[in-house]
């Protein structure tokens, strides 16, 4: 099982599964991590999922989401970050160093896409240090262009690091996810240079399919059903210096409509045949 060392199998790949049993198929099948979701984690029991995962032995190797920080509201942006900062903390609880943010898309109204991403920035210097005291970095993901609007109005690795680099990397760094950044050619470059910053926090993997599904959220293809080369993106995120847990994180209604089980022990033998 040495080709699964790394592997992580992100929690909304079979969403189906309960805590418990994802803890018991991730150890049936030698995955020796696991990235959680708040809602979920809530619902079990922060504390219980905490001590549950602890005592399986199974790192926690991110904690989604954070972010979420793009309001004009003064109200509003304080209680997104009274929330980020609930993530941190919920972060060191779990015992993992890393919190995924998606920082939002444009406010209602507005067509002001650098005034957002100026509100991420000024964001990210009040939480950065917090979290570093919590022993937790913030970690920017680029989505796919399609959702900058509503979700993410942070689109590139360059965006991502032109945010990140404002503070010091053990506070703010980057995700590195092949589904949003696979058809970027200035991406390579772009992982070079978080690598030498020793920004790159996270690295998930989910294949690119078409046609999309209505609504596009769940549209993450399964390893190896699409278009991403990625033993190409993990050779690239390995050069740059990436030492730390491979993710797959996938979000599709086809695999949450099977056998959670079922599903997991896929997405294993995937990892191995087209990642590991």
């Amino acid at each position: 099982m040495s080709g699964l060392a790394r592997l992580s199998v992100n929690q909304m790949t079979v969403k189906q599964l309960s805590i418990p049993e994802l803890v018991e198929g991730c150890l049936e099948l030698g995955v020796p991590g696991v990235g959680l979701w708040r809602e979920p984690v809530r619902s079990y029991g922060l504390e219980a999922t905490a001590r549950l995962v602890r005592e399986a032995g199974l790192a926690v190797t991110t904690l989604c989401r954070g972010g979420f920080l793009t309001a004009l509201d003064p109200a509003e942006r304080a209680r997104a970050l009274d929330d980020n900062r609930a993530a941190v903390d919920e972060a060191a609880t779990l015992g993992t160093d890393t919190l995924v943010l998606v920082s939002g898309g444009l406010p209602p109204g507005s067509k002001d896409l650098h005034g957002a991403r100026e509100r991420i920035a000024d964001a990210l210097g009040e939480l950065g240090p917090y979290a570093a005291s919590r022993g937790v970095r913030l970690a920017v993901e680029p989505l796919h262009p399609m959702y900058a609007a509503d979700r993410c109005v942070v689109s590139t690795l360059t965006q991502a690091l032109d945010l990140a680099e404002r503070f010091p990397a053990d506070q703010v760094g980057v995700t590195v996810d092949t589904y949003h950044l696979w058809w970027d050619d200035t991406a390579p470059a772009q992982i070079a240079r978080a690598g030498a910053g020793g920004r790159i926090h996270g690295f998930q993997l989910a294949d690119w399919v078409t046609p999309l599904p209505e609504g596009v959220l769940v549209g993450r293809g399964q390893l190896g059903d699409g278009s991403v080369d990625f033993r190409a993106w993990r050779g690239l995120v390995e050069a740059a210096g990436y030492t730390g847990p491979v993710e797959v994180e996938l979000f599709n209604e086809k695999l949450w409509a099977r056998d959670g089980r079922e599903v997991l022990a896929e997405t294993v033998a995937r990892f191995s045949e087209h990642a590991g």
